[in-house]
């Protein structure tokens, strides 16, 4: 039967977390009709069915998170269920399902039992996107990536227990969801009773040994004497994940806030992007000219399309028009190097509810002031509407972050890696500047604005991100009444 994969949302994400099946097995499913919603750093996006017929069986639950291309539901095509009730009618089908039915665990292991083949090709994908970007345009997955994905894991060697070594070293199955689950909990699963298909240790197992108090007596030094409550060590991280710390101590009014699967995800994207060497370059940008055409025409603009000018619209059409120009940072610094993309398509940092989204607007040096305006804003409210595809969120080659609405003057943006650059917009103040006249210097009040470009310093170098920023600066300030709005 054919089966729906977690498709690639957007050029860094290797992973995905299942956040809600819009369909249950039995269900009808047209072919483009969303059947989950998949949650990542970048968005909250509705994945399609690539076929019509009956879903069939859901093979990751809500709430786990799987690397890219890992399968996650089976859909019977429509067409092939004659076949399948003729070989259900088979001698023998009927008894081989009921027997699998009845397995330990039941149906609520099928997912476990599904994803457990994968469990160390899995692994050794999330090892490989924590270090790595993405190849050339057009290719989904690295090879060595690919073939790691598409390998069968040997059964596991068991000793004694459930497997060996705890948590991180644990060779026994299971899946991984199960085993960062163990790790946020500091669970050696070689300990845990698996209660699973052939003794396979599960979520619930995990969550009913912490909740039994087994995590504090399996295997942890005895508690110091003094008094207040002792801390359970942090398990070692992988290499490639950040490291888990160690529980905190509760006082009187403290509350926790669980993170959720976007704030998740973009934890895991923040700590993956910090590992690029970034450099950081602040101009500041006379923006009068800017400010005055907005104000003479923002009252007929919105009269004429309905919606207001905003200035991230002209900050946007100075940033395409120096990519133009700048290459090198319209582009992506991978393992093979550095990529240059001829496609122009600008990210739009947007800020959600408890989270942070970046649309692409494609194409977006063939835009005018108006056509980029109309992109952000639409965009913008499909984010935080939640209705964002799959085609916003993919194939970005630059970001720009308007942080200045919050206030700020200077921020210092974090790379959506494997981007090369990131330009923040900031408040405009009006603030007191020297200018030049015939009859020599004078103090004049001016809207003034602060961006900073971070960029890769692996693919550039501060003498040309200097020559891009003033690029951008330059147009922003050569703006007046002539410029061409539509």
């Amino acid at each position: 039967m054919p089966k729906v994969q977690m498709p690639q949302l957007g050029e860094s994400v290797a992973e995905g977390t299942i956040g809600k099946w819009l369909k249950k097995p039995g269900d009808h499913v047209d072919k483009y009709e969303p059947i989950v919603e998949v949650i990542t750093d970048k968005v909250n996006a509705e994945v399609p069915s690539p076929f019509e017929g009956t879903l069939t069986e859901i093979l990751v639950q809500e709430g786990e998170t799987v690397p890219n291309n890992t399968d996650i539901a089976v859909i019977e095509a429509a067409g092939e269920a004659a076949g399948a009730t003729d070989e259900a009618a088979a001698p023998g089908g009927a008894a081989e399902a009921a027997d699998e039915a009845a397995a330990p665990g039941g149906a609520a292991e099928a997912t476990d039992e599904a994803a457990a083949a994968a469990t160390t090709a899995e692994a050794s994908a999330d090892d490989t996107a924590a270090q790595s970007g993405q190849g050339p345009a057009g290719s989904d997955e690295r090879p060595e990536r690919a073939a790691a994905a598409t390998a069968v894991a040997a059964p596991p060697t068991r000793t004694g227990g459930n497997g060996v070594a705890g948590p991180d070293g644990y060779k026994g199955p299971t899946t991984p969801a199960v085993k960062r689950l163990a790790r946020e909990h500091g669970v050696d699963l070689a300990v845990v009773a698996g209660t699973g298909h052939g003794g396979r240790v599960t979520r619930d197992d995990v969550l009913k040994f912490v909740e039994s108090g087994g995590a504090q007596r399996a295997g942890q030094p005895p508690a110091p004497q003094a008094p207040g409550p002792a801390l359970q060590a942090a398990p070692a991280a992988p290499q490639g994940d950040p490291a888990p710390s160690a529980p905190s101590q509760v006082m009187q009014g403290d509350s926790l806030k669980q993170a959720s699967p976007m704030r998740k995800a973009i934890a895991t994207q923040m700590t993956r992007a910090l590992q690029v060497p970034v450099a950081y370059t602040v101009v500041e940008v006379d923006m009068s000219g800017v400010v005055a055409l907005r104000e003479a025409i923002k009252k007929s603009y919105q009269v004429q399309e309905g919606v207001s000018l905003t200035f991230d619209a002209f900050v946007a059409k100075a940033t395409v028009e120096a990519l133009k120009k700048h290459v090198d940072f319209n582009a992506h610094y991978t393992d093979e190097g550095h990529w240059r993309r001829q496609a122009v398509n600008l990210g739009i940092a947007v800020a959600v509810d408890d989270g942070l989204v970046v649309p692409v607007v494609k194409d977006a040096d063939r835009l005018s002031i108006h056509g980029l305006n109309r992109a952000i804003r639409d965009l913008a409210e499909r984010s935080r509407a939640g209705k964002l595809k799959l085609d916003d969120i993919q194939g970005g080659t630059f970001t720009l972050d308007n942080t200045g609405w919050t206030g700020s003057i200077i921020t210092a943006p974090i790379i959506n890696a494997p981007e090369v650059g990131i330009l923040t917009m900031e408040s405009i103040v009006k603030r007191p500047v020297v200018v030049e006249s015939a009859t020599g210097d004078a103090i004049a009040i001016k809207p003034m604005m602060f961006m900073c470009l971070g960029f890769d310093h692996r693919a550039t170098d501060g003498a040309q991100a200097g020559s891009f920023v003033a690029d951008v600066k330059r147009w922003l300030e050569a703006v007046d009444s002539s410029t061409a709005i539509w």
